[in-house]
């Protein structure tokens, strides 16, 4: 749809988030008759309907079940169920649903930048920003958005002007964006996660596949999870896109991977089937742990496929500084080294975490949010040298572990106070021995004891620097 199309048409826009927002003021700029709905009530919401109202936007708060009156287009915030009462309502009146990242896809022109497109289960921000940051390296205008940052629509509408853009894609925000077509995307891993939104296993996966559709160039998968190279044999792309995969051993043909600690691709080589090309070191990437040397072998594959060369990637790879509470090292006590990983909020991220130590005090738990811990901790119980529990659902892992890892010694801490961290860390400090990592990777959402998981993690670290600072400082 053009941007003059939007004149006049009346649009539901559902959720008051920062994406909702977002999305009403484009569309009340285009010239739309915009309400909002969201069905919450609070101070908050109130004051943000605030300066939406001074712009003409109609906002309903409390309400947003049922279908405002004439409405043309509903525009959902990335959250809300596809089984949510508005939606229903939208199909009985023949409205089409649509997300944010569908509305700005929409809005596109000529002169808009071309999208280098990730989703996965894990690893999607850690790779969009190596991206842009390899895409920085190669002296292109860029920008690391979508589920991250800046809102998207923003960006397509803004007046910054640039040469490629790094996109992240949650699995709704792609359930809602059915005519994006990337020039190139990536799917890093599939595992079981949001079950509860997308009602299946297949359901979520082919909502990842999504991001497949129409790719012009290159369809980036992950060797070691064949669940994403089956999303690539089942999509619909232009001719001439091409498959190329990632792996952490050698790769073959179409593929980078990695040798002798090098960083290497022959996807995008003249004779792929005898010549390799070297792009970065392994040291290159940090930390240089497994799941994070496979998140930059993709950024690296999106960069190539976008024609970057491979001194850019080097470049890029060695200017990257990872977000905090993803595998960051905190500190080093008494031989141990204590590692913040507090945005593993799930099995797969916390069994990525896992393998990148070899002797382990464990600290987990959490919100469970509906996952077993059993192939989790199988995988992981050679590694484990004790585990600490906190945490509303930490007796799911407790029983893991005594299947599992019965000779694993644990701790299990029945308290949700603001010194349980640091009584978490104090215990993990005394199963440790030199050498050994005392890791936070969780696997479970924090919100029963924390905000977030960042304030988890900044728990972690100030318990760990308390450590650090001796006796005197934990009273």
């Amino acid at each position: 749809m053009s941007r003059e199309s939007y004149n006049g048409k009346h649009i539901t826009v559902a959720g008051l988030g920062v994406s909702g927002v977002s999305a009403a003021r484009a569309l009340a700029g285009l010239g739309a008759r915009v309400t909002v709905v969201d069905g919450g009530d609070s101070a908050a919401l109130r004051e943000r309907a605030v300066p939406l109202e001074a712009a003409g936007i109609t906002v309903r708060l409390g309400d947003a079940d049922a279908l405002p009156e004439g409405t043309d287009l509903v525009v959902t915030s990335p959250g809300w169920k596809p089984d949510s009462p508005l939606f229903a309502a939208a199909a009985a009146a023949g409205v089409d649903v649509v997300g944010d990242v569908e509305i700005a896809w929409q809005l596109r022109d000529e002169t808009s930048a071309p999208w280098l497109a990730v989703t996965g289960t894990n690893g999607k921000t850690t790779t969009v920003q190596m991206l842009a940051s390899i895409l920085e390296a190669a002296g292109l205008r860029t920008a690391a958005i979508g589920n991250i940052g800046t809102p998207i629509v923003d960006v397509v509408l803004g007046e910054q002007q640039y040469d490629v853009l790094a996109v992240e894609l949650s699995s709704y925000q792609l359930h809602w964006a059915p005519s994006l077509r990337a020039h190139s995307a990536a799917v890093l891993n599939l595992a079981p996660d949001h079950l509860d939104w997308h009602g299946s296993m297949e359901a979520y996966a082919a909502d990842k596949g999504r991001i497949y559709e129409g790719n012009r160039i290159a369809c980036v998968y992950n060797v070691e999870d064949p669940a994403t190279e089956h999303l690539v044999m089942e999509a619909d792309v232009e001719e001439g896109c091409r498959a190329i995969g990632f792996t952490l051993g050698a790769p073959g043909p179409s593929m980078l991977g990695v040798v002798d600690g090098l960083l290497v691709d022959r996807a995008f080589v003249p004779d792929r089937h005898k010549n390799a090309q070297e792009l970065a070191e392994v040291s290159d990437v940090r930390p240089a742990a497994p799941h994070n040397i496979a998140n930059a072998l993709a950024a690296a594959a999106l960069a190539r496929a976008f024609g970057v060369e491979p001194a850019a990637v080097r470049a890029g790879l060695r200017a990257f500084r990872p977000d905090a509470h993803r595998i960051a090292h905190v500190a080093d006590v008494d031989g141990v080294a204590y590692v913040d990983d507090s945005k593993a909020t799930n099995t797969h991220a916390a069994r990525a975490s896992l393998a990148a130590y070899e002797s382990i005090v464990w600290i987990a738990g959490g919100l469970a949010k509906g996952a077993t811990f059993d192939e989790l901790v199988a995988a992981s119980a050679k590694r484990l040298r004790g585990a600490v529990l906190i945490g509303a659902d930490r007796a799911l892992i407790r029983e893991a572990l005594a299947r599992h890892a019965p000779d694993v010694p644990v701790v299990d801490l029945d308290r949700t106070d603001t010194g349980a961290m640091a009584a978490a860390v104090r215990e993990a400090a005394r199963l440790a021995g030199p050498g050994d990592t005392v890791l936070l990777a969780p696997a479970c959402a924090s919100m029963d004891m924390f905000t977030n998981y960042n304030k988890r993690g900044e728990a972690f670290a100030e318990a760990v620097r308390d450590l650090a600072a001796g006796p005197g400082a934990q009273e």
